[in-house]
């Protein structure tokens, strides 16, 4: 397999996380994205989106990371990702979703660089949108976890998921943004055993080949 990702790409990061999680080798395939590689003529030819991450596996190609960890769910089933009844997976998933649907796009690079280059937003201004997306979206999750009751060690009882793959990378941006994260204690426990456990701490950004 190849992951086509940059590593201060969240989204990439989540699914990292995933192949460490299953124990996947891959070929860490780099896309600079604040160099603009991802326009290149080469990346192109394989992501018509530009974006990141990519992943190939074989002659099979999957974007989008939720998309390439449900994939790697259902091809490499242990340990699962989404685990439990119908029930628990949908609560898995709308756990992940509010973060990487609701929170991350409004957030990633391309958003704050339009708000810069296309409408004028000072760097004040633009820290100021990125934290309360941040801080506001995350303290949905935080009344999520509490209210469902399924949170245990990890977003879900003692094992991790794709909800704690979403949720660590998000919570890596928000503090290099200077987000205010007290209100979220509950994210905040479950992020620190998260960075206690390897397949978290070894694809973490400052460990990738192309970290800066």
């Amino acid at each position: 397999m190849e992951l086509y990702n940059y590593f201060r790409s969240s989204a990439s990061y989540r699914v990292r996380i995933a192949l460490a999680l299953k124990g996947l080798d891959f070929d860490y395939k780099s896309v600079h994205l604040a160099k603009n590689e991802q326009f290149n003529e080469s990346y192109s030819a394989v992501s018509a989106s530009r974006l990141v991450p990519l992943l190939k596996d074989g002659e099979a190609v999957v974007t989008q990371s939720m998309a390439i960890i449900e994939y790697l769910d259902e091809v490499h089933p242990e340990p699962p990702l989404l685990p439990g009844d119908a029930l628990c997976r949908a609560y898995i998933r709308a756990l992940s979703q509010d973060i990487a649907c609701e929170i991350h796009p409004l957030n990633n690079l391309r958003v704050l660089r339009y708000l810069v280059k296309e409408l004028g937003v000072g760097d004040d201004n633009k820290t100021r949108w990125y934290q309360h997306w941040v801080e506001s979206g995350l303290a949905v999750v935080e009344q999520r976890l509490k209210a469902e009751g399924r949170a245990g060690r990890f977003c879900f009882g003692d094992a991790p998921t794709m909800a704690d793959c979403v949720l660590v990378p998000q919570i890596f941006n928000a503090q290099r943004f200077d987000c205010r994260l007290d209100h979220v204690p509950t994210v905040m426990a479950i992020f620190e055993h998260c960075m206690s456990q390897e397949a978290f701490r070894q694809t973490q950004p400052s460990a990738c080949p192309d970290a800066e």
